[in-house]
């Protein structure tokens, strides 16, 4: 159980690190210090600080496309697998906004391009089956015929936006995005605007 355990406890020290530090400023060092494993450990395993951050990408990444797949292959109705993806990856970035803003700033920055191509690679699955599923819905007429690439980046943009600069959504009230409650809170807002603008979007004019 030692090296699987080993492993995962890279895993969790990187993601902490990363997170408080960002990439640049985590070394591998710090990493095998906060792990309790040594360097040749994290060599062993990931080949370097690049592997160590693709790896915590890649799992995220596996396992959304895990629900996604679970949701497309349910016998809901188009609509209703939305809203279940909205849902779903609502939560997911913003239980953890301060990696999502790392991977943000790492596809936007494109300082590491081999690793951008990577993380690109790994999310295009992802927006494939979000895309199956709104042109299934197209097809038997649940929708109307729409840009179903532009829907999807509208989705995605606007819970990427709340979580790298929520003051757009709470400037001028109490609520604070980094206070647990108050983030349930805006959670449960962004998820409800979304299905709501989803809905009256793709529902067919009669």
């Amino acid at each position: 159980m030692e090296k699987p355990d080993k492993r995962t406890s890279i895993l969790t020290a990187a993601h902490e690190l990363f997170t408080e530090l960002g990439y640049e400023g985590t070394s591998t060092r710090q990493i095998a210090k906060e792990s309790g494993a040594n360097m040749s450990m994290i060599n062993y395993y990931f080949g370097s600080k690049e592997g160590v951050f693709l790896e915590i990408m890649n799992e995220r990444v596996k396992g959304f496309k895990a629900q996604l797949l679970s949701i497309s292959e349910d016998r809901s109705l188009p609509l209703e697998k939305l809203m279940k993806v909205i849902e779903g990856y609502t939560r997911r970035i913003l239980s953890d906004i301060p990696f999502h803003k790392l991977m943000y700033r790492e596809l936007s920055l494109a300082q590491r391009p081999e690793m951008c191509i990577k993380l690109r690679d790994a999310m295009s699955g992802n927006m494939q089956v979000i895309e199956t599923i709104i042109n299934n819905g197209i097809t038997d007429g649940t929708f109307k015929p729409i840009d179903t690439r532009m829907l999807i980046a509208t989705i995605m943009g606007t819970i990427s936006s709340v979580a790298t600069m929520p003051t757009k959504i709470t400037q001028g009230s109490i609520l604070d995005i980094n206070i647990p409650k108050d983030r349930e809170i805006l959670t449960d807002r962004l998820i409800t605007h979304l299905k709501d603008l989803v809905t009256t979007y793709l529902t067919p004019q009669k």
